[in-house]
């Protein structure tokens, strides 16, 4: 127990986003044991633990990934950034060409050797909010200038997104809401603002007249398919609708811990509808946990933004914070029929690998502002030298 204690106190930054990251964690290796059943039946001979330890091991790399990046000085990641996005466009590119197809969509790129996937978009995702992020931050002087604040935001989170909503429609349409977002909260002039979000949609038209023309390389017919099925069938489609029941059978208190039968029948119940078998074990009480954690991390997100004395360390928290929630709302929002089927997991608790990691490396960002913070108010003069020094060595 001491020892137990001690690592609690050890840990830097936010202790209740830490609280809230330990029980998102611990209800997903209860959701994806449950959900991974048929699927183990499936192809391991019913060897759901298999699917299990792989899944801890992701959890296990993410914490650490997590604590090595609360530990990091916050500002190091504004230098890190143009390097980040610089790494990500290329990355971005060789999977639209190259990457492995699984799903009809090419998003991955097979590691050597190891014979793993890795989700680029992932990865291009954090890089593109750091350095906006970044740019907000350093023209904050100059935000209400066309040229300043404008031209050098719109043009990264244009390429960035085209390049990722070819294989992922929805992450794409995610990150540039964001970074929206962002801009409204970096004091951008709202007339830019509209004027970017005239340019997305632009690009998207851009991208539909790309898809008639090239569809081996688009998922035109299955972003139509999920439109239609979202305006014109009040029921769903088939993934929805067993969402829908997964839900009605919970009721209040749910069925319990592993007596979920629309497993049986959801398609990637342990990623895109987890949330469903959470609701039909768990009930509604369980649903109003989750839904209320994913609410607690952003209002304590907010409170680091509004004590932080920078710019960049209040926008990349929020930024960061902002695409984990969006994500996690949209997730839930299939679920329940409100949003076209998107595709997007439920972060933290889906099962997968480069999507759980970067949202925890994207966590331990936000803690490492958070401890920021936390020292500014503990020991201001310290914090100076520290800032004067970084300055000096850059």
């Amino acid at each position: 127990m001491e020892a137990v204690t001690q690592a609690v106190r050890n840990l830097k930054g936010d202790k209740i986003i830490w609280l809230i990251v330990a029980i998102l964690a611990f209800a997903s290796i209860l959701a994806v044991y449950s959900a991974i059943g048929s699927t183990a039946y499936r192809y391991r001979d019913g060897n759901t633990e298999s699917y299990l330890f792989q899944h801890l091991l992701f959890i296990v790399a993410g914490v650490v990934m997590m604590v090595l990046c609360s530990r990091t000085y916050y500002m190091t990641f504004s230098k890190l950034a143009p390097i980040l996005i610089f790494i990500s466009i290329p990355l971005l590119v060789f999977t639209l060409g190259f990457g492995s197809e699984i799903n009809d969509a090419r998003r991955w790129i097979t590691i050597p050797w190891i014979d793993k996937t890795f989700q680029t978009s992932d990865f291009a995702k954090i890089a593109l909010i750091i350095y906006v992020a970044r740019l907000l931050a350093v023209r904050q002087e100059n935000i209400k200038e066309f040229k300043t604040a404008f031209l050098p935001v719109i043009l990264p989170v244009g390429l960035v997104c085209m390049l990722i909503a070819p294989a992922d429609l929805s992450t794409a349409a995610l990150l540039f809401f964001t970074c929206v977002l962002m801009m409204i909260i970096g004091r951008v002039k709202l007339r830019y603002i509209a004027a970017m979000v005239l340019v997305g949609l632009i690009l998207l038209s851009f991208l539909v007249l790309l898809a008639t023309i090239f569809p081996e390389y688009f998922r035109l017919e299955t972003w139509s398919n999920r439109i239609n099925e979202f305006l014109y069938n009040s029921d769903g489609g088939y993934q929805v609708q067993q969402a829908k029941i997964a839900i009605a059978k919970g009721g209040f208190f749910g069925e319990g811990p592993g007596n979920s039968m629309q497993r049986n029948f959801l398609p990637y119940a342990y990623a895109d509808c987890i949330y469903a078998i959470i609701c039909e074990e768990y009930g509604l009480l369980g649903a109003f946990v989750i839904v209320g954690l994913y609410l607690w991390l952003l209002i304590r997100c907010i409170g680091i933004v509004t004590r932080c004395p920078k710019s960049f360390g209040a926008l990349l928290a929020i930024g960061l914070c902002l695409n984990i929630v969006i994500q996690a709302f949209a997730n839930i929002a299939v679920s329940v029929h409100l949003v076209p089927v998107t595709g997007l997991t439920l972060p933290i608790i889906s099962m997968g690998g480069t999507s759980l990691i970067f949202t925890c490396i994207s966590l331990g960002v936000i803690l490492s502002v958070s401890r920021y913070v936390e020292d500014v108010a503990a020991t201001p003069e310290k914090l100076k030298l520290q800032e004067v020094k970084y300055e000096s060595n850059n």
